[in-house]
């Protein structure tokens, strides 16, 4: 059994811009780590624990097809910090560590046969593409799917390649913008401002949302609202954390650690410790 304090070295393969201060980094593992093979297989809501040595690291919500078991993919915005700022300088063929999946992911079982509402704000949107991946490889398992994605402006979309390819296999893909801008002919408004006008049976239907704090609570108020339980809408969550495995205590959300008890939880489950 691996440690899971010891990081595995893992080489980049593939840097993609995908905003001004978003890349996506893909790293290939060794046929020859068979050890390290097996943990590529994770449930699309994981997160692993990514970093550089004496640098050091911090978690990112995985954001390939969870059907990869060659490489995996991180996004990661720099927000000025030792770690993200380090990852941005990272190029091809440059090593960096990573430790995991840790954690819970979105209940796929459960959400088999469901209407799908997804629902991503800014940098949220691994996870989220993660679990498109997986509902286009089993469309037929799933009804209607929805994604609704919001961002500060066009320029902060990532992953905008794949919009196109969902599209293809019926995910209804909803972009918004905060306010208006120079050129932009799409929605404008807030995520939550737009879930009433998707059509979906909220008896059959499960929400799927990571974001920032305040458009998680503003989504799940509607979801609920428009009939949508409390237990069937699933809230990706965020912390700083060290550890990944429930020592260090950084990352508590109410009563749970979001490395252990989530990252996904019920809306149900944290609405009183949102943040």
């Amino acid at each position: 059994m691996l440690n899971p304090y010891l990081p595995q070295s893992v080489k980049v393969k593939k840097i993609e811009s995908l905003t001004p201060n978003i890349v996506q980094l893909t790293y290939r593992v060794s046929p020859k780590r068979i050890s390290l093979r097996k943990s590529l297989m994770f449930t699309p809501g994981q997160f692993v624990l990514a970093g550089i040595w004496g640098v050091g690291e911090a978690p990112f919500g995985l954001a390939n097809n969870p059907f990869e078991t060659q490489q995996q993919a991180i996004v990661v915005r720099n927000t000025g910090g030792q770690v993200t700022s380090a990852l941005h300088r990272i190029k091809i063929g440059d090593t960096i560590t990573i430790r995991g999946p840790y954690g819970n992911g979105f209940p796929l079982k459960k959400m088999k046969g469901a209407d799908i509402v997804a629902i991503a704000g800014g940098c949220g949107i691994p996870p989220i593409a993660s679990l498109m991946e997986y509902i286009v490889q089993r469309r037929r398992e799933f009804g209607k799917v929805f994604l609704v994605y919001g961002a500060s402006d066009p320029k902060q979309f990532a992953l905008r390649e794949k919009f196109t390819y969902w599209r293809k296999h019926k995910i209804d893909v909803v972009l918004t913008i905060d306010k208006k801008h120079p050129g932009w002919r799409g929605r404008i408004g807030y995520v939550s401002d737009h879930l009433k006008n998707l059509s979906f049976d909220p008896e059959i239907t499960y929400g799927a949302m990571c974001g920032p704090g305040p458009m998680s609570r503003a989504s799940a108020k509607i979801l609920c609202e428009l009939g949508v339980a409390e237990q069937r809408i699933m809230v990706s969550e965020e912390r700083k954390m060290s550890c990944g495995i429930g020592k260090c205590q950084h990352c508590t959300c109410g009563k749970f650690y979001v490395c252990t008890n989530g990252p996904v939880f019920s809306y149900n489950q944290i609405k009183d410790s949102h943040d």
